[in-house]
């Protein structure tokens, strides 16, 4: 299969049914990203899916319909990559440290030392 981008007409009640439809939608194998609209009351799907598939699993919670069906646009992929390349370009790895760090020497005194401090060691 190829990566698909479906579009379906749910009928959304409220906010625990679009929860359960998100879970139920991205439970299913091979889905990549799932988009809910509640102002169109559209779910967007994308990834390697069969829409008969994701359509009778939402039946069962809600009325749901298929808009469309298509190819899912690769270019948004290919963006993040260039990110990814842009974000090791700015900042390049450490090749070797400067310094080593030494930590501050630490004293030990005795209480005969400090005859103020009312420190005790038994």
């Amino acid at each position: 299969m190829t990566m698909k981008k479906i579009v379906l007409k749910v009928e959304l009640h409220g906010e625990r049914t679009r929860q359960k439809v998100m879970k139920t939608t991205s439970g299913i194998s091979g889905v990549e990203s799932v988009n809910v609209d509640m102002k169109d009351k559209k779910l967007t799907v994308t990834g390697d899916i069969d829409p008969v598939k994701v359509v009778e699993k939402l039946r069962k919670l809600c009325h749901t319909e298929i808009v469309s069906v298509g190819a899912a646009k690769e270019s948004e992929k290919k963006e993040d990559k260039k990110i990814k390349n842009i974000a090791k370009m700015i900042v390049p790895p450490p090749s070797s440290y400067s310094h080593v760090y030494y930590p501050p020497p630490y004293y030990v005194g005795t209480v005969d030392g400090y005859p103020n401090s009312g420190c005790v060691i038994c």
